[in-house]
């Protein structure tokens, strides 16, 4: 800093003030944490000295920071790996939807469906269906059926198996397939509609396929708008129509029961059935005391407690109530005799009568002479009594 006093030069002028020098300034060490500050130049020994002696720092937290970034990037790398298995699963399981439906499809091609709304095309029978048989039985001759539900994509032939396990994951070519075939139950007779309950199988899949529309007819509405289900054999064509629907478990053993001893028995199993529905006709009783034959079609469902969803159809030609009005007697008119009847029929009776007396005047002389006669027998038997006693 300048001095206050300021001496006067000789020849008047003022002389420049005398300065001390700018010391020079140093950075001074500084706190971890603090902003670098300057200390005067021959300070920065002291300053030194002055500042806090250097304390070590512990290497735990950036070793734990160092764990944690370990960890978060092996988490990421697990969460990508899971989307990309579960993409991969998702694409393969895709892959399998496609494959069974391409199969159906294949398949398909040997059926004709033809618009039932046009009489023109219609076969005689009414039946929409045109069946192939020698082309599918040329793929496979397990063939005994077709099924086909109008307005859904239940569309598919019916195949058996010497076991309920042959078609469950096995298509019609011999391939693994994730929905397999449609099959009759191994235990009833081919080709179907032969006994008394006729049992066929499908599986519920997730991309809408196979019997899937089938389980939803334990929707009232959904059950009122089907109402018909076609089962076409080689030899006949069946013509059904939704009764009930139930659920079961897979190990109930009563759904599996296909022939009886007699109708009123049948009727009697199908009535025990029916107090299990979830949905029916409003009529399913009255059909059910008629009944002699059922198309039953198992599908899985995923309701906790059940797993199968059961749909009994009946055929429509056995679709009428038993309940039949009665027939009154017709009267028939009474024709009255005319004056010759009336004379013939006096005739004919004088006619009986004169014979009657006829007859009962012989009957009681012909009793006068043998009562005569055993008379006549009694005094002999007594005269020779007496001639017996008097010898």
């Amino acid at each position: 800093m300048a001095s206050k006093h300021m001496a006067t030069g000789r020849n008047g002028s003022t002389p420049t003030a005398r300065t001390t020098p700018t010391a020079r300034t140093t950075p001074m060490a500084s706190q971890p944490g603090q902003s670098a500050h300057f200390a005067p130049a021959g300070q920065e020994g002291s300053s030194r000295r002055a500042a806090s002696p250097r304390v070590r720092t512990s290497k735990r937290p950036r070793r734990k920071r160092s764990a944690l970034r370990v960890i978060s990037t092996l988490l990421i790398v697990v969460g990508v790996g899971l989307l990309l298995a579960a993409g991969g699963l998702w694409g393969y399981a895709q892959f399998r939807y496609y494959k069974q439906s391409k199969t159906n499809e294949a398949l398909a091609e040997h059926v004709t469906i033809t618009d039932k709304t046009s009489d023109a095309t219609e076969d005689a029978s009414g039946c929409p269906i045109d069946v192939d048989w020698a082309a599918l039985k040329a793929v496979n001759d397990d063939v005994v059926g077709w099924i086909y539900v109008p307005g859904t994509v239940v569309n598919y032939p019916v195949y058996q198996g010497v076991d309920n396990d042959e078609y469950l994951r096995t298509n019609a070519l011999g391939e693994w397939s994730v929905g397999g075939q449609v099959f009759l139950d191994w235990e009833s007779t081919p080709p179907g509609m032969v006994d008394h309950q006729s049992v066929i199988y499908g599986h519920h899949l997730w991309d809408g396929t196979m019997f899937q529309p089938l389980s939803l007819l334990d929707d009232q509405e959904v059950f009122d708008a089907t109402d018909t289900i076609w089962y076409v054999t080689e030899t006949n064509e069946y013509e059904l129509q939704p009764l009930f629907m139930y659920y079961a478990t897979p190990y109930d053993t009563t759904v599996r029961n296909f022939r009886f001893d007699s109708d009123e028995a049948f009727r009697a199993y199908l009535q025990e059935q029916f107090t299990r529905a979830v949905t029916m006709r409003a009529d399913a009783q009255q059909l059910i005391a008629g009944a002699m034959h059922v198309l039953t079609m198992s599908t899985c469902n995923y309701y906790d407690g059940y797993g199968r969803s059961i749909l009994v159809a009946i055929p429509k030609h056995e679709d009428q109530p038993v309940t039949q009005p009665v027939e009154q007697p017709v009267e028939q008119p009474v024709e009255q005799p005319t004056e010759e009847a009336y004379a013939e029929e006096g005739q004919v009776s004088e006619e009986e009568t004169w014979q009657e007396e006829s007859w009962e005047e012989e009957s009681w002389e012909e009793e006068s002479w043998q009562e005569e006669s055993w008379d006549e027998s009694s005094q002999e038997e007594t005269w020779q009594e007496e001639s017996w006693n008097e010898g």
